[in-house]
C-alpha cells in the first residue's frame, strides 16, 4: 500500500468530515470547524492514499518549549499499517529539540503511545471541559 505523507493544513471540509467520522469522533460533525482548526494549527501532517485522507497528527506549540498533539486518527482501514506511527515519528522529528511534547490519550490507546516513546506522567491529570462526545 503506497501511503503519501504530506505537510498540509489545507485539507478540504469533505475529507476531513469522512477521516473523523470513520473514527467514530463527534468533531467531523463540524468540518468546516475542522477546516479553520488545521489552518490555525501550528503542524499538521496527512497521510494519504491515492485521493483519500486516512490519517492526520496536528500539533499547537509555543515555539520553542512544548508541543501539544491535538488530533493523531487513522481510518480504522488503515490502523495496523504504521501510519500512525509514522505520523507520531513526523512530529517527533519536528519537535525533537522541544523540551515537552503532550498528548492526551484515550485508555484504550496507551500502549500505541508508550510504544512510540510517550509515558503517563506521575501525579498529573488531564483536564478539559467540552461539549463534544465521542
Amino acid at each position: 500500500m503506497n501511503i503519501i505523507y504530506k505537510s498540509d493544513k489545507n485539507i478540504t471540509p469533505e475529507h476531513l468530515k469522512d477521516l473523523f467520522l470513520s473514527v467514530g469522533w463527534a468533531s467531523g460533525s463540524f468540518p468546516d470547524k475542522l477546516c479553520i482548526a488545521m489552518k490555525n494549527s501550528d503542524t499538521v501532517f496527512t497521510a494519504w492514499h491515492e485521493d483519500r485522507l486516512v490519517g492526520l497528527v496536528n500539533a499547537l506549540d509555543d515555539g520553542v518549549m512544548t508541543s501539544y498533539i491535538h488530533y493523531l486518527l487513522v481510518n480504522p482501514a488503515y490502523q495496523s499499517c504504521g501510519v500512525g506511527r509514522k505520523l507520531l515519528e513526523l512530529i517527533k522529528d519536528k519537535y525533537k529539540d522541544y523540551l515537552r511534547i503532550v498528548l492526551i490519550s484515550y485508555d484504550d490507546k496507551i500502549k500505541f503511545y508508550q510504544n512510540c516513546g510517550f509515558e503517563i506522567g506521575a501525579d498529573e491529570t488531564p483536564m478539559f471541559i467540552t461539549s463534544l462526545s465521542n
